[in-house]
């Protein structure tokens, strides 16, 4: 498939489709692993799945810090003709990878209480998110490089290898976690050896693209070490920021909730993430197909085309928003009943707190997505901007500001409507901008020809 040629149109769908498979199932692992355990063991245990919660998105952001930073590159190189040099960005993508989750996993193997209470888990929470980790410690970089290498086979040709990886995965963790949680009698330790069972499956799938004759993925080790490494980082930090950015809000937002509201509005929370998960995963999705396109095509110089895929993208995102709003304001108790065996109380509080947060939805996905248009086209001061508006600096002062300021922790839920609107704004100016710029080089570049 040339992506510098063939039917844009039909490229970037057929691309959407394989990486909205390929996200849709790997956030399944986590919503079925919180179903399980909360139907299991009650809403204690959903709570602590959301003390959890920030442990994913940074095991995670790691892969797509050197999977999407060295992608991003590797796909510049590529339409540059420069090969040698995109593989030497894929080998020390990959050398990266194996650094910065060795440093993470010993930390959650020897520093796994203070972690989890770091992240809001108290008395009660801890032991069953601790239960639910034990099993995870054996495995966690299996689901970075999972993710790293996601990455990279979209840039290789293969984006529905990707998804049928993960869905091998996926479909093993749904009946996995049956098994292990309920005919096992294992509770949370159950769902966590599922997960981790499914990973594998994922990561062994994966691996065969390199026994094909697709693969042009090679070892490399001709590289600058010091400057490509600031190269990939610095391309693929807004990526892992999104991820690892929604894990520390998620951390202020289980300590507010706990000081202002409690153990209960603390699981609807928990539903409220998977929520924002679906949403947020669909977002990865329009970006994901999306990078691989803008990438090649601006590294051959068609602007053109790279604004013809934005377009594309920013019509996906805003179905996605638009459909996700309208589900969770129509049937926010439906998604509560998935997650738990809600009581009444819940079931009489979640509905405010699920509508209010949903209004987030309409413009998350295409804030998302943004930061992929700016990584691919090497705008890396917009897409870190973007990350760090929606992600900590305006969230985390909202979460804090509102309910002290106006004493009631329900505002609480008002954080991300009013973050996701204000980054929204900075988002349109900063692409009508960008593409204007584009035009101007490329039409510069057409009259010197």
């Amino acid at each position: 498939m040339d992506l510098t040629q063939g039917n844009l149109k039909k490229i970037y769908f057929n691309y959407l489709l394989a990486s909205f498979g390929s996200t849709l199932i790997s956030m399944i692992y986590g919503i079925v692993d919180m179903a399980m355990v909360g139907w299991y063991e009650g809403p204690n245990a959903t709570a602590a799945l959301a003390c959890f919660s920030p442990i994913w998105n940074i095991v995670f952001a790691i892969g797509l810090l050197t999977g999407i930073g060295g992608a991003v590159l590797y796909g510049n190189a590529l339409g540059k003709g420069e090969r040698e040099k995109a593989n030497g960005y894929y080998t020390l993508s990959l050398l990266l990878t194996a650094g910065i989750i060795l440093i993470v996993w010993l930390a959650l193997i020897f520093f796994d209480a203070p972690i989890l209470r770091l992240f809001g888990a108290d008395d009660v929470l801890l032991p069953y998110a601790q239960r639910y980790l034990f099993p995870l410690k054996f495995c966690l970089p299996v689901f970075t490089v999972n993710n790293f290498l996601s990455c990279f086979l979209r840039n290789d040709n293969s984006p529905r290898l990707s998804t049928a990886s993960v869905l091998a995965g996926g479909v093993f963790n749904i009946f996995g976690d049956w098994f292990f949680v309920f005919a096992l009698d294992m509770g949370a330790m159950g769902a966590g050896i599922a997960t981790g069972i499914g990973a594998f499956i994922t990561l062994f799938v994966l691996l065969s693209h390199f026994f094909s004759k697709k693969n042009t993925l090679k070892l490399n080790f001709r590289f600058h070490f010091g400057k490509d490494t600031l190269h990939i980082l610095s391309t693929g930090f807004s990526s892992f920021f999104v991820d690892v950015a929604m894990g520390i809000f998620t951390i202020l937002a289980n300590n507010q909730i706990m000081r202002y509201l409690g153990a209960e509005e603390l699981s609807i929370f928990a539903v409220i993430i998977q929520l924002f998960t679906f949403v947020q995963c669909c977002a990865y999705s329009v970006g994901q197909a999306a990078q691989p396109i803008m990438s090649i095509n601006f590294g051959s110089g068609r602007g053109d085309r790279v604004r013809e895929c934005l377009k594309y993208g920013i019509f996906s995102a805003a179905l996605f928003g638009i459909f996700w709003t309208v589900l969770s304001m129509a049937i926010p108790n439906a998604f509560v009943s998935i997650f738990m065996k809600p009581t009444e109380e819940i079931l009489s509080k979640a509905p405010f707190a699920i509508r209010i947060y949903a209004t987030s939805f309409l413009f998350l996905s295409l804030n998302v997505a943004s930061t992929y248009y700016f990584q691919s086209v090497l705008k890396k001061t917009d897409s870190f901007l973007v990350s760090v508006l929606r992600g900590i600096f305006i969230n985390g002062i909202l979460i804090y500001a509102l309910p002290a300021i106006f004493k009631s922790g329900t505002l609480i839920w008002f954080v991300m409507p009013i973050t996701e609107t204000i980054t929204l704004v900075y988002v349109v100016v900063r692409i009508i901008m960008v593409n204007f710029d584009e035009k101007l080089a490329t039409q510069s570049l057409s009259s010197r020809k």
